[in-house]
């Protein structure tokens, strides 16, 4: 009877994983045609650029340096007009924009091209807010591949256009490299509640758009993504 209900168990597992690893690569076969080197893109007015973790002395990480310098050089080529910096800033002392903006800075970025965002604490709060605080309708999203078909899934779903530009200037270990694929299997599950069934309002607040002449009223943009 036991052996029974473990193997049951095991089948369910077995099947829940490979339904898990069926939608992720169904993601990213989705997202797929809207991936491009920072090369090839032909850009847009704007970047999002996602945050990624800071070290203890408070700078960013080397996965966030790489997305920052990928954006920073797109704007250098004329790509991009303005960098939207969306990261964590729920704690005193833990502030992923500022940190990003001075990483920007620091690679001769003008301060009046870079917009902060404090409250994108996750890629759909980053997403949503883009388009209903910053009045974004187009945009390149900035980050690795292994982020980037989750990222697409939830901007297009929310109804900002968007493409992705791979930030793939550094390195990184294989290990490193497989933990992160391995952690967006749950992601894009996660992602795909959010766009498809629960649609979640992040911390919002008074309107920024970044472009005047694109701003939307609050009635058009409406309260559901």
């Amino acid at each position: 009877m036991i052996l029974s209900i473990l193997r049951i168990l095991l089948i369910c597992l077995t099947a829940g994983i490979g339904l898990a690893l069926l939608i992720r690569a169904a993601v990213m076969i989705y997202a797929a045609p809207w991936i491009e080197s920072p090369e090839a893109t032909s850009g847009a007015r704007a970047a999002i650029v996602f945050g990624a973790g800071l070290t203890r002395d408070g700078r960013p990480t080397p996965v966030l340096r790489d997305r920052v310098e990928t954006a920073a050089n797109l704007y250098k080529a004329g790509k991009i007009e303005k960098l939207l910096m969306s990261g964590d800033n729920r704690f005193e002392y833990y502030n992923e924009p500022a940190a990003m903006r001075q990483y920007a800075l620091d690679l001769g970025v003008p301060d009046e091209a870079i917009v902060l965002d404090y409250a994108g604490r996750r890629t759909y709060d980053t997403c949503y807010r883009a388009a209903r605080i910053f009045h974004l309708k187009e945009a390149v999203l900035v980050t690795q591949q292994f982020h980037l078909p989750r990222a697409l899934l939830i901007c297009k779903q929310i109804g900002l256009q968007a493409t992705g530009v791979t930030a793939g200037r550094r390195r990184f270990f294989p290990l490193t490299r497989l933990s992160w694929q391995i952690r967006e299997i749950p992601a894009t599950l996660n992602a795909l509640l959010d766009v498809l069934i629960t649609h979640p309002v992040p911390v919002m607040g008074e309107p920024e758009p970044i472009f005047p002449d694109t701003a939307i009223t609050s009635k058009s943009q409406g309260t559901q993504p």
